[in-house]
């Protein structure tokens, strides 16, 4: 069954009920009725009449009809907060995000609540928890928590789906969740990335990528294709995956810099799966005498403030920070207004290139 198809009924009388054109006690179209304007199956119709009953919307009455419940209307065009979940809110891009998301919000007469998780599964669920108990914001805005990984928490993101809440996910998704998103294209950015090195002349080329969060995997994939497409052999022996605990602490950081030396130490450039990873690692190869880009080339991804670091002018792939930000804002205030809007956008990308990656041509 399409789900496009039988949606169209739910977000329509959805719609409808928001804006008043149905009220509490008001019977709706019979299944007849919605199958002949439809153009639909009996059977897509009672799926849609099932769905907003299981949601509250609308209730059976044998022999009568259905019509709208008492507590269909949770008018959240009256509420006035919007939820922000990031996974961090003083690193790396995330307070420009949040500055430019805040920007768009409040102009348009709503206040922001700022969570962030530290890319922790058991703070997410707290955030959840306590969103769904006091029942307040008017949608969420929310970063996925380690979304390459499998995530007991999307019970409370279907939960609030059932609260009639939109949801819209910001730089990264679960794949598995049909809720709206707002991101780069992730892929783009690892071929981007990988191409550049390759036009550079590098042919022995080592990829470091994040394993826990949907943005690594995918910013992976990219560096796949550019390899194959250039007909470069990739081994196991090229690719070095890290998590978030890699980057907690300086020795943490150090051990995945020994790592890095004990398995790529004969590639001559490096992609990495962003901007923070890329410079923090810098520090300790230039600690321990190599130079960038003349021992190893470097390329990051995302353009952060940092990656024009004056110790090492870092060849990037912009993340538009500002654009994201404002339009993930912008569709969220559009998909409180209109249950029907399809809030997904993702941003193709360019390349920023400054001098962290040497010439071999």
């Amino acid at each position: 069954m399409s789900s496009l198809k039988y949606m169209n009924i739910v977000n329509d009388i959805k719609s409808q009920v928001i804006k008043g054109d149905l009220k509490p006690g008001d019977k709706i179209k019979s299944e007849n009725e919605l199958s002949d304007e439809y153009g639909l199956s009996r059977q897509t119709v009672r799926h849609s009449i099932s769905v907003l009953e299981e949601e509250g919307f609308v209730r059976k009455v044998k022999g009568s009809g259905t019509y709208i419940t008492d507590n269909a209307i949770t008018d959240r065009t009256n509420r006035k907060t919007i939820a922000v979940i990031t996974t961090y809110v003083d690193a790396y891009i995330f307070p420009q995000m949040i500055q430019y998301m805040e920007r768009v919000i409040s102009d348009a007469g709503y206040n922001v609540q700022i969570c962030f998780t530290n890319n922790r599964i058991s703070r997410e669920r707290t955030i959840l928890e306590g969103i769904i108990e006091k029942d307040e914001v008017a949608g969420i805005i929310a970063e996925a928590t380690k979304s390459h990984l499998p995530n007991p928490n999307i019970k409370y993101y279907e939960k609030l789906k059932k609260m009639q809440i939109p949801i819209l996910f910001l730089n990264s998704f679960y794949e598995n969740v049909n809720i709206p998103h707002v991101t780069i294209n992730d892929v783009q950015a690892g071929k981007i990335a990988t191409e550049y090195v390759i036009d550079k002349g590098h042919t022995k080329i080592g990829g470091i990528f994040k394993l826990d969060d949907g943005q690594g995997a995918k910013r992976y994939y990219g560096f796949l294709e550019s390899m194959n497409e250039a007909g470069l052999k990739i081994t196991g022996n090229d690719i070095l995956w890290f998590d978030t605990v890699d980057l907690e602490n300086d020795e943490n950081i150090e051990n995945l810099y020994n790592r890095i030396r004990a398995r790529l130490s004969t590639r001559t450039a490096l992609v990495f799966y962003n901007d923070e990873t890329a410079l923090k690692l810098s520090e300790l190869f230039i600690k321990n005498g190599i130079k960038i880009p003349e021992d190893i080339s470097f390329i990051g991804i995302d353009d952060s403030i940092s990656s024009a670091d004056p110790k090492i002018k870092l060849t990037t792939v912009r993340f538009p920070i500002r654009n994201v930000a404002e339009k993930a804002a912008k569709n969220m205030i559009e998909m409180i207004n209109n249950p029907k809007y399809n809030g997904t956008y993702e941003f193709d990308l360019e390349l920023i290139e400054r001098d962290s990656v040497k010439n071999m041509n």
